[in-house]
Protein backbone atom coordinates (compact mmCIF):
# COMPACT_ATOMS: atom_id res chain seq x y z
CA UNK A 1 0.00 0.00 0.00
CA UNK A 2 2.65 2.54 1.09
CA UNK A 3 6.25 2.26 -0.02
CA UNK A 4 9.08 4.45 1.25
CA UNK A 5 12.26 4.01 -0.78
CA UNK A 6 15.42 5.77 0.39
CA UNK A 7 13.31 8.46 2.03
CA UNK A 8 15.01 11.53 3.40
CA UNK A 9 13.26 14.44 5.07
CA UNK A 10 14.08 17.42 7.22
CA UNK A 11 13.61 21.01 8.23
CA UNK A 12 15.73 23.53 6.35
CA UNK A 13 19.37 22.49 6.73
CA UNK A 14 18.52 19.86 9.35
CA UNK A 15 18.20 16.32 8.02
CA UNK A 16 15.84 14.42 10.33
CA UNK A 17 15.61 11.13 8.43
CA UNK A 18 17.98 9.54 5.91
CA UNK A 19 17.64 6.60 3.53
CA UNK A 20 14.51 5.10 5.11
CA UNK A 21 12.88 2.24 3.21
CA UNK A 22 9.68 0.76 4.57
CA UNK A 23 6.54 -0.91 3.24
CA UNK A 24 3.15 -0.81 4.94
CA UNK A 25 0.39 -3.26 4.09
CA UNK A 26 -3.39 -3.28 4.65
CA UNK A 27 -4.51 -5.15 7.75
CA UNK A 28 -1.15 -4.84 9.51
CA UNK A 29 0.09 -2.71 12.39
CA UNK A 30 3.63 -1.39 12.04
CA UNK A 31 5.47 0.08 15.01
CA UNK A 32 8.05 2.84 14.58
CA UNK A 33 10.28 3.24 17.62
CA UNK A 34 13.50 4.89 18.71
CA UNK A 35 14.86 7.41 21.18
CA UNK A 36 13.79 11.04 21.23
CA UNK A 37 15.16 12.76 18.14
CA UNK A 38 15.43 9.52 16.17
CA UNK A 39 13.18 10.82 13.39
CA UNK A 40 9.93 9.02 14.19
CA UNK A 41 7.60 12.01 14.21
CA UNK A 42 9.37 13.51 11.21
CA UNK A 43 8.73 10.31 9.27
CA UNK A 44 5.00 10.42 9.98
CA UNK A 45 4.77 14.12 9.20
CA UNK A 46 6.66 13.60 5.94
CA UNK A 47 4.26 10.84 4.89
CA UNK A 48 1.38 13.18 5.73
CA UNK A 49 2.95 15.97 3.66
CA UNK A 50 3.83 18.36 6.47
CA UNK A 51 7.62 17.89 6.36
CA UNK A 52 9.59 18.24 3.13
CA UNK A 53 11.09 15.22 1.41
CA UNK A 54 14.75 15.69 0.58
CA UNK A 55 15.44 12.34 -1.07
CA UNK A 56 13.85 9.09 -2.17
CA UNK A 57 10.38 8.08 -3.26
CA UNK A 58 7.03 7.91 -1.51
CA UNK A 59 4.39 5.79 -3.22
CA UNK A 60 0.83 5.08 -2.13
CA UNK A 61 -1.22 2.42 -3.90
CA UNK A 62 1.33 2.44 -6.69
CA UNK A 63 1.24 6.21 -7.26
CA UNK A 64 4.02 8.67 -6.50
CA UNK A 65 2.64 11.11 -3.91
CA UNK A 66 5.87 12.90 -3.05
CA UNK A 67 4.73 16.15 -4.66
CA UNK A 68 1.19 16.13 -3.26
CA UNK A 69 0.16 18.49 -0.47
CA UNK A 70 -1.33 17.32 2.84
CA UNK A 71 -4.96 17.76 1.76
CA UNK A 72 -4.47 15.71 -1.39
CA UNK A 73 -2.86 12.95 0.64
CA UNK A 74 -5.84 12.90 2.97
CA UNK A 75 -8.08 12.55 -0.08
CA UNK A 76 -5.98 9.60 -1.23
CA UNK A 77 -6.55 7.89 2.13
CA UNK A 78 -3.72 8.95 4.48
CA UNK A 79 -4.61 10.37 7.89
CA UNK A 80 -2.59 11.22 10.98
CA UNK A 81 -3.30 11.63 14.68
CA UNK A 82 -0.32 13.87 15.46
CA UNK A 83 1.89 14.20 18.49
CA UNK A 84 0.23 16.55 20.96
CA UNK A 85 -3.19 15.71 19.41
CA UNK A 86 -3.66 19.28 18.05
CA UNK A 87 -7.38 19.38 18.69
CA UNK A 88 -9.52 22.48 18.30
CA UNK A 89 -9.94 22.92 22.03
CA UNK A 90 -12.56 25.68 21.77
CA UNK A 91 -14.78 23.46 19.63
CA UNK A 92 -16.99 20.63 20.82
CA UNK A 93 -16.16 16.97 20.37
CA UNK A 94 -18.75 16.78 17.61
CA UNK A 95 -17.35 19.80 15.78
CA UNK A 96 -13.84 18.34 15.93
CA UNK A 97 -15.20 15.18 14.33
CA UNK A 98 -16.92 17.26 11.66
CA UNK A 99 -13.62 18.95 10.86
CA UNK A 100 -12.04 15.54 10.37
CA UNK A 101 -14.72 14.60 7.86
CA UNK A 102 -14.75 17.81 5.82
CA UNK A 103 -13.36 16.12 2.72
CA UNK A 104 -16.51 13.99 2.48
CA UNK A 105 -20.14 15.03 1.80
CA UNK A 106 -22.07 16.09 4.89
CA UNK A 107 -24.50 13.25 4.18
CA UNK A 108 -21.73 10.84 5.22
CA UNK A 109 -21.15 12.47 8.60
CA UNK A 110 -23.60 10.55 10.79
CA UNK A 111 -22.46 7.16 9.52
CA UNK A 112 -18.77 7.99 9.92
CA UNK A 113 -19.32 9.50 13.36
CA UNK A 114 -21.20 6.43 14.53
CA UNK A 115 -18.27 4.21 13.50
CA UNK A 116 -15.95 6.35 15.62
CA UNK A 117 -18.35 6.23 18.57
CA UNK A 118 -18.48 2.46 18.20
CA UNK A 119 -14.73 2.37 18.81
CA UNK A 120 -14.82 5.01 21.54
CA UNK A 121 -18.25 5.05 23.24
CA UNK A 122 -17.02 7.58 25.79
CA UNK A 123 -16.93 10.21 23.04
CA UNK A 124 -20.65 9.69 22.53
CA UNK A 125 -21.21 10.83 26.11
CA UNK A 126 -19.06 13.91 25.52
CA UNK A 127 -20.23 15.03 22.07
CA UNK A 128 -21.26 18.50 23.23
CA UNK A 129 -18.29 19.06 25.57
CA UNK A 130 -15.43 21.32 24.52
CA UNK A 131 -12.37 19.37 23.47
CA UNK A 132 -10.29 21.45 25.88
CA UNK A 133 -12.35 20.15 28.80
CA UNK A 134 -11.69 16.49 28.06
CA UNK A 135 -9.31 14.29 30.01
CA UNK A 136 -6.05 13.28 28.35
CA UNK A 137 -7.47 9.89 27.47
CA UNK A 138 -10.60 11.38 25.98
CA UNK A 139 -8.52 13.80 23.94
CA UNK A 140 -6.48 10.92 22.55
CA UNK A 141 -9.67 9.09 21.58
CA UNK A 142 -10.90 12.25 19.88
CA UNK A 143 -7.63 12.78 18.01
CA UNK A 144 -7.78 9.23 16.65
CA UNK A 145 -11.49 9.57 15.93
CA UNK A 146 -11.01 12.82 14.06
CA UNK A 147 -8.40 11.15 11.84
CA UNK A 148 -10.76 8.25 11.19
CA UNK A 149 -13.46 10.65 10.01
CA UNK A 150 -11.39 11.07 6.83
CA UNK A 151 -12.00 7.37 6.05
CA UNK A 152 -8.29 6.56 5.77
CA UNK A 153 -6.74 3.48 4.28
CA UNK A 154 -3.57 4.31 6.21
CA UNK A 155 -3.85 5.65 9.76
CA UNK A 156 -0.76 7.05 11.49
CA UNK A 157 -0.73 7.70 15.24
CA UNK A 158 2.11 9.56 16.95
CA UNK A 159 2.69 8.66 20.62
CA UNK A 160 -0.49 6.70 21.13
CA UNK A 161 -0.07 6.04 24.87
CA UNK A 162 1.96 9.01 26.11
CA UNK A 163 0.64 10.21 29.47
CA UNK A 164 -2.39 7.92 29.49
CA UNK A 165 -3.76 5.66 32.21
CA UNK A 166 -3.34 1.90 31.60
CA UNK A 167 -7.09 1.42 31.14
CA UNK A 168 -7.17 4.03 28.37
CA UNK A 169 -4.06 2.57 26.74
CA UNK A 170 -5.79 -0.80 26.59
CA UNK A 171 -8.85 0.81 25.00
CA UNK A 172 -6.74 2.54 22.35
CA UNK A 173 -4.93 -0.67 21.49
CA UNK A 174 -8.19 -2.59 21.25
CA UNK A 175 -9.31 0.05 18.77
CA UNK A 176 -6.13 -0.53 16.74
CA UNK A 177 -6.81 -4.25 16.64
CA UNK A 178 -10.32 -3.59 15.35
CA UNK A 179 -8.97 -1.25 12.68
CA UNK A 180 -6.54 -3.97 11.61
CA UNK A 181 -9.46 -6.40 11.30
CA UNK A 182 -11.21 -3.76 9.20
CA UNK A 183 -8.26 -3.83 6.79
CA UNK A 184 -6.53 -0.54 7.58
CA UNK A 185 -2.78 -0.16 7.47
CA UNK A 186 -1.69 1.35 10.79
CA UNK A 187 1.64 3.04 11.57
CA UNK A 188 2.23 3.77 15.26
CA UNK A 189 4.95 5.74 17.03
CA UNK A 190 5.19 4.51 20.60
CA UNK A 191 7.54 4.86 23.58
CA UNK A 192 5.95 1.91 25.42
CA UNK A 193 7.64 -0.74 23.30
CA UNK A 194 6.49 -3.64 25.45
CA UNK A 195 2.84 -2.72 24.91
CA UNK A 196 3.36 -2.07 21.22
CA UNK A 197 5.04 -5.41 20.59
CA UNK A 198 2.02 -7.26 21.95
CA UNK A 199 -0.07 -6.13 18.98
CA UNK A 200 2.30 -4.99 16.21
CA UNK A 201 2.88 -7.17 13.17
CA UNK A 202 5.99 -5.35 11.98
CA UNK A 203 8.59 -3.09 13.54
CA UNK A 204 11.08 -0.47 12.41
CA UNK A 205 13.71 0.91 14.78
CA UNK A 206 15.29 4.30 14.08
CA UNK A 207 18.44 5.79 15.54
CA UNK A 208 19.61 9.29 14.60
CA UNK A 209 17.39 9.30 11.54
CA UNK A 210 18.54 5.95 10.19
CA UNK A 211 17.07 2.46 10.26
CA UNK A 212 18.93 0.11 12.58
CA UNK A 213 16.45 -2.76 12.45
CA UNK A 214 13.23 -3.71 10.67
CA UNK A 215 11.25 -6.89 10.39
CA UNK A 216 8.53 -8.88 12.09
CA UNK A 217 7.64 -7.74 15.61
CA UNK A 218 7.82 -11.33 16.87
CA UNK A 219 11.41 -11.57 15.63
CA UNK A 220 12.27 -8.30 17.35
CA UNK A 221 11.03 -9.58 20.67
CA UNK A 222 13.11 -12.74 20.30
CA UNK A 223 16.31 -10.81 19.51
CA UNK A 224 18.09 -10.40 22.85
CA UNK A 225 20.60 -7.85 21.57
CA UNK A 226 17.92 -5.73 19.97
CA UNK A 227 15.63 -5.81 22.99
CA UNK A 228 18.42 -4.88 25.38
CA UNK A 229 19.88 -2.08 23.28
CA UNK A 230 16.90 -0.46 21.58
CA UNK A 231 13.65 -1.75 23.03
CA UNK A 232 14.30 -1.43 26.76
CA UNK A 233 13.10 -5.00 27.33
CA UNK A 234 14.90 -7.66 29.31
Amino acid sequence: MLQLEGLGCGYGMFQAVEDLSLELQPGRITGLIGANGAGKSSTLMCIAGHVAMTAGQLRFEGQDIGQLGPRERVKRGIAISPEGRRLFKDLSVEDNLKVGGLIHPTSCYAQDRDKVLGLFPRLGERLHSLAGNLSGGEQQMLAIGRALMARPKLLMIDEISLGLMPKVIDLCYRALEQLRRDGLAVLVVEQNTDRLLRVADDLCVLESGRTVWKGKAADARADATLTARYLGLH
